[in-house]
């Protein structure tokens, strides 16, 4: 029996997407209302083909969030110099930087060769990259921030030193860098992190430096997912940081709303996102 809802949902997010796509120019450079500023750094690595979920992400982080100090867009080295200004249009906190310009000089090889091979790769490179000198989130392109985003005022302002994470909704790792069993729990997912100071990492890149071949899809995530349990982060609460495909195939989003600070639109609910963005 045909799923006539979950169909008619994604039908609809393509179309979204298409239309929203199609007037980008001109919805860059919209005012967006907001005036509180947060003393956060935001950081985000994307690509040419996820022009469309950044552009809507930034916006939504300014709009519930607030202005942060930055809001810098790491380029994978695809982004062209139309979409650069683009994106510099939404706000002057926004900055587009390749990332072969961002990146450390100082890491192990294994990760330059982890990130020549792999797209995850050039991502755990990113993350390794970010200065950590204030409270500062790293965020996908594909997340959706919400009114509950004022939150993320308050960790910036809490004396806490523990940095955040999102917790994932399954237990997708390289099990070649999982030494022992007891090592997956409590699932983090590299999508949306909150840094309150900088991370010890030695512990995970040991363990990327053993492997014999670096293009496996989840070995960034698990070497994010090791680093934060080996430097104690907390998880963010569930309730209102979402991640989930648990309404995959129904119509409507189970977790969009006023009480949520934001939804991780992973692929099998991405077309959910735009079902939500608004101008």
């Amino acid at each position: 029996m045909v799923n006539i809802p979950y169909h008619v949902a994604r039908i609809q997010g393509r179309l979204m997407r298409s239309l929203y796509k199609s007037v980008l120019p001109q919805i860059a450079k919209i005012p967006l209302k907001q005036t509180q500023r947060v003393p956060i750094a935001v950081y985000a690595l994307s690509c040419e083909r996820d022009l469309p979920e950044q552009v809507a992400s930034i916006r939504s982080f300014i709009r519930y969030a607030g202005i942060p100090e930055r809001f810098t867009i790491i380029s994978d080295g695809s982004y062209t110099e139309n979409s650069c200004k683009l994106l510099e249009a939404i706000h002057p906190c926004v900055e587009v930087v390749p990332l072969e310009k961002l990146k450390r000089t100082d890491l192990p090889q294994s990760v330059y060769d982890y990130a020549a091979q792999h797209a995850m790769g050039r991502k755990l490179l990113a993350l390794l990259s970010i200065p950590v000198n204030q409270t500062t989130i790293y965020t996908d392109s594909d997340i959706l921030f919400f009114p509950g985003a004022s939150d993320l005022v308050n960790l910036a302002n809490s004396g806490n030193t523990v940095s955040r994470y999102l917790p994932d909704c399954a237990c997708k790792m390289d099990e070649r860098v999982i030494y022992d069993e007891v090592e997956k729990l409590n699932s983090v997912n590299g999508g949306f992190i909150v840094f309150k100071e900088p991370l010890d990492w030695s512990f995970a890149l040991e363990r990327l430096s053993k492997l014999e071949k670096l293009n496996d899809y989840f070995t960034e995530q698990t070497l994010v997912h090791l680093t934060m349990h080996y430097n104690q982060a907390k998880p963010l609460c569930s309730k209102r940081y979402v991640l989930s495909v648990e309404d995959q195939f129904i119509y409507p989003d189970k977790y969009a709303g006023k009480e949520i600070a934001l939804r991780h639109y992973v692929n099998d609910v991405r077309h959910k996102l735009w079902l939500n963005v608004a101008i």
